[in-house]
């Protein structure tokens, strides 16, 4: 599948990612390499394959609750490096 310059571009601006014009030929042969290979894989036939979420059979392993040992909160704020009204204080991270 043939993948333009521009295609690049644009998928770059929408990933918020810088390219340097010098690799954008590189980019758009890899990506329509991807797109190719993804399309050839849309073509098999999976005639009587049931739909699998995982390579192998899986299932849920359950216990029971059960009460166990923690820290209460005057022990656990001992442990942070800065508290206040009983929570931790962090650096802001959102402006």
């Amino acid at each position: 599948m043939k993948i333009s310059r521009e295609e690049v571009a644009h998928v770059a601006a929408l990933a918020r990612l810088t390219i340097d014009e010098g690799d954008v030929d590189s980019f758009a042969r890899n990506l329509g390499d991807i797109l190719a290979y993804a399309e050839s894989v849309s073509r098999a036939d999976t005639t009587g394959v049931s739909p699998t979420a995982h390579a192998v059979e899986i299932c849920n392993a359950f216990r029971q609750d059960e009460v166990a040992g923690h820290l209460d909160a005057q022990n656990t704020m001992a442990n942070a490096p800065e508290s206040e009204d009983g929570s931790f204080v962090v650096p802001k991270v959102i402006e």
